[in-house]
């Protein structure tokens, strides 16, 4: 066992390194800490962090997690909450993509638009709420919109593309680059109480579910606005579907629709041969 490795033996109380040790372990070893984390991970520790994960994810799955890549599509209502759970979860790189900068109408359901930070750009409040709550986590702020000219670049190495546009033809545009690319896509669109999610696993086509995008324009979310719960929803949604495509765990949304109605309380799955639900906008 390596110096490194009898140094977080020896941080560890029942199997668990706390946050503290490992900006110890950080700082004498000369490492970052998503390395340390690495070498906590790989020894069938802990990091203190995750303990409320471990009845659910192991050491094995964190250290997975760890060295995956998400891309985010979108930093607003969806966004938002994505960027942060799959931070929580400990997801290691997570790439959000987004030109925008928050105004006033956003403070009523987007995560990380505040008072103090109207103005500011969506990506670089995503980055600094993320070192905030989970060094180990490497956010790539790109301010620019999604699109066929740069789409191959803000992809690359992702394990995972998650949807989180407001654009039909944009979202049209993202699921067939991820099917060219055999990169899993997991769709979420809102509109005030009605939202949806799917799962695009490579060799898949969920375009059916994804109407309207010929015509570049948003979708209902226009007229029926989203208020604070859809979002927190159907992003949560979205980033449970994405832990178990990086995980290979449990039944993604393959091959179907899930569609959310919240006023009603209906949670209804419809089949790709079926006929597809409203769409709904971020």
């Amino acid at each position: 066992m390596g110096m490194l490795q009898r140094y977080l033996t020896g941080l560890a109380v029942d199997g668990l390194v706390s946050t503290a040790g490992q900006f110890d372990a950080s700082l004498h070893f000369d490492l970052g800490f998503a390395q340390v984390e690495a070498a906590i991970l790989e020894l069938g520790l802990c990091p203190a962090r995750y303990q409320r994960n471990r009845q659910t994810i192991s050491s094995s799955g964190q250290l997975t997690l760890l060295r995956s890549c998400a891309v985010v599509i979108g930093c607003g209502g969806l966004g938002g909450y994505l960027v942060e759970e799959l931070a929580r979860l400990g997801v290691g790189r997570i790439v959000a993509v987004d030109p925008d900068l928050f105004e006033e109408h956003n403070l009523n359901r987007q995560l990380l638009c505040t008072l103090a930070n109207l103005g500011e750009s969506k990506v670089s409040a995503a980055a600094r709420r993320v070192a905030e709550i989970n060094p180990a986590v490497k956010l790539v702020p790109r301010r620019c919109a999604f699109g066929a000219a740069n789409g191959r670049e803000l992809l690359a190495g992702a394990t995972v593309a998650v949807d989180a546009l407001d654009n039909l033809a944009t979202r049209r545009e993202l699921a067939e680059l991820c099917r060219e690319l055999g990169i899993a896509l997991v769709h979420g669109a809102i509109a005030g109480w009605y939202g949806q999610v799917a799962t695009q696993l490579p060799g898949e086509d969920i375009s059916a579910f994804l109407c309207g995008a010929g015509s570049g324009i948003k979708g209902v979310e226009t007229g029926l606005g989203n208020p604070s719960f859809t979002p927190a929803l159907v992003a949560s949604l979205q980033a449970a579907e994405a832990c178990k495509v990086m995980l290979a765990l449990g039944e993604p949304v393959s091959g179907r629709l899930l569609t959310v109605n919240l006023l009603d309380m209906e949670f209804e799955a419809i089949s790709l041969g079926g006929e597809p639900g409203p769409c709904h906008e971020e």
